[in-house]
């Protein structure tokens, strides 16, 4: 194993790799920002100038010529905003960083201003010249899925005028409720009983899976009272950006507040509907029945809302080390295949991994692609949690999905969100898979059983009732303002239906809607997680079958990239996600898993 080269901070699960961020710029003032900077102010006035009015008289050559300069443009933008976006994550708190990424925002929402003509002028050719252009030159024809994701909006596009304005206007709209979301989040701080300092949000919400019920049920509630002190300004927010989202909507005339997620994810209507159906009439089967199995272990007649992520009374607490983690997770992705492994290495050994909780640093986890010609870095918050070993498993799976990918270049490296979760939940299989198999005990397995289940549930059932939550919020905005009460109870009317009626809801519980940032950052993203999870059911059912050529039709699905359909990628796999019976192949896993855990008490 090379030997770690990054910097890191020490702290009781061990020395924690902080980001080295050298591969995109080596400090935010060096030289070379100010160059780039500059370049994309020049090199988008010289493409306008060259190519706006006039792009449907270019030649085959011409347009492949033209393609690869606002590709060239799109990866020096990324590399900036990249840089700027991931320093602020590091701590949103720090006036400084937070002022870098807000000019960073507007010189290039400045700069790119003179592009929006692009996509505009390119909706305009005729179908018939369009595809001409294409046969005529493999190198363009490359980029085919590209122009039909940008195509697919021709129906929904406003004057070139209206859409440079709503280009220019951006980060005075949502990106700057976006900002106000995310610095007052990671400014909350949490007073929770037999805690002598008050808690980010990242470390309370790390309680409610303590083996002690009554600091879950304290974390719960100083959730439940900084969230209910804050929530005209969280209403506030979701009202605006609904607002927004509506009135963008309605000028584009898309059919629902759904209809741009879709699109942008190339993936069709019926068959989100087939996943959100499927799951919803999965709620039975799978988080009612499992809940009131988890009550009996707990010795509950009810649970609470801080019983639905606690660990099983046999389940001794216990950390687990950086190192043990990486290791569990790099041991899992060898079995599968040395190259995943490789691929994987460096995260742990050249910076790409910043894993501590520090203050002001972003909740949650993510990896993030930066450009494909620098590579991607994993954002955790690492608590020694098993929750956070599987958080580490799932986010490498993205990295090396996205280092994969990088192959296609800026403009077809970007996975859709219908397949951008597949990796990451992979990842997450092999490293469960591997540690049931190493499981020595009736009881070890049964708790990693659990796990797994419950991470499931997390990730279909509640991720499906969010986006019923965001389709009702969504709608309900459409006939005017929403109170937060208004919104309280859209929240509680999904949480009752998917958790089942084991459940008993403490007051206060009501306003948990509004610490989730996919509302705010990516209306409609939370069917993605559920399309990953049912998709990876269904392709480790493929692989557990015939193993055989696996390894190579995998990795080729990883490195498309978005260059090709879900539904040309899935084929080698004799899959189709248009198919309901698709959907019940993978919730038929998770049924399998609570069938186990059902027989494990007879």
């Amino acid at each position: 194993m090379a030997l770690d080269q990054q910097s890191s901070t020490n702290t009781e699960y061990g020395n924690l790799p902080d980001w080295d961020l050298s591969a995109l710029y080596s400090a935010q003032d060096a030289p070379e920002i100010a160059r780039d900077f500059d370049w994309l102010e020049q090199e988008c006035a010289d493409f306008a100038s060259r190519y706006e009015g006039n792009l449907a008289s270019l030649n085959s050559q011409a347009m492949l010529d033209c393609v690869l300069r606002y590709e060239k443009i799109d990866l020096v933008a990324g590399r900036l905003m990249s840089f700027a976006g991931l320093r602020y994550y590091q701590n949103t708190m720090d006036a400084d960083r937070a002022k870098f990424l807000s000019d960073a925002q507007d010189r290039v929402t400045t700069a790119t201003t003179p592009l929006v003509f692009f996509t505009l002028e390119m909706n305009r050719i005729e179908d018939s010249a369009f595809e001409r252009l294409l046969t005529e030159s493999d190198g363009l024809a490359r980029y085919r899925t590209l122009f039909e994701r940008m195509r697919a909006m021709r129906p929904h596009q406003l004057s070139d005028e209206l859409e440079k304005f709503l280009h220019d206007q951006s980060t005075v709209g949502a990106a700057a409720w976006n900002r106000l979301f995310d610095e007052t989040m990671a400014g909350l701080e949490f007073e929770v009983d037999g805690e002598e300092e008050p808690l980010g949000l990242e470390s309370t919400l790390n309680l409610l899976t303590d083996q002690d019920r009554a600091r879950r049920e304290s974390a719960a509630r100083a959730l439940s009272s900084v969230f209910s002190k804050n929530i005209r300004l969280f209403a506030r927010v979701h009202n605006t950006l609904a607002k927004d989202k509506e009135i963008d909507d309605r000028w584009r005339k898309m059919p629902s507040p759904q209809h741009s997620r879709h699109l942008a994810n190339h993936v069709e209507p019926e068959v989100v509907d087939a996943l959100r159906n499927a799951v919803v009439a999965a709620y039975p089967r799978l988080s009612h029945r499992y809940y009131a199995l988890k009550a009996k272990w707990l010795g509950l007649e009810t649970l609470q809302v801080w019983d639905r992520n606690a660990p099983l009374p046999i389940d001794a607490p216990r950390k687990i080390s950086w190192d043990e983690a990486r290791e569990t997770v790099m041991e899992a992705y060898e079995g599968f295949s040395p190259k995943l492994a490789e691929l994987a290495e460096p995260f742990f050994t050249q910076g790409w991994i910043d894993a501590a909780v520090k203050p002001g640093k972003a909740p949650g986890a993510f990896a993030h692609p930066t450009v494909t010609d620098a590579h991607p870095f994993v954002m955790l918050n690492y608590l020694g949690k098993p929750r956070d070993v599987m958080t580490l498993a799932h986010e490498l799976g993205h990295g090396v999905h996205q280092r994969l990918a990088a192959d296609q270049g800026e403009l077809l490296s970007s996975t859709p969100l219908t397949l951008a979760e597949t990796a990451s939940v992979f990842g997450e299989m092999l490293t469960f898979r591997r540690m049931l198999e190493k499981a020595s005990t009736k009881e070890e397995r049964k708790i990693l059983l659990a796990g797994k289940v419950e991470d499931m549930i997390n990730t279909v059932v509640r991720q499906i009732a969010f986006y019923d939550f965001e389709c009702k919020l969504h709608a309900a905005r459409r006939g005017g303002e929403l109170t937060p009460d208004d919104i309280n109870a859209l929240w509680m009317s999904v949480q009752a239906e998917s958790l089942g009626p084991v459940f008993e809801f403490m007051e206060g519980y009501e306003s948990f809607w509004c610490y989730i940032p996919h509302f705010i950052h990516s209306p409609f993203y939370v069917y993605a997680y559920a399309f990953g999870d049912g998709l990876v059911n269904a392709l480790y059912a493929v692989y557990e079958d015939a193993p055989e050529g696996f390894e190579d039709k995998y990795f080729a699905m990883l490195a498309a990239g978005g260059s090709q359909h879900h539904k040309t990628l899935l084929a080698p796999f004799g899959l189709d996600a248009a198919d309901p019976a698709f959907w019940d192949k993978g919730l038929a896993m998770i049924e399998g898993f609570i069938d186990e855990l059902e027989a494990m008490e007879e």
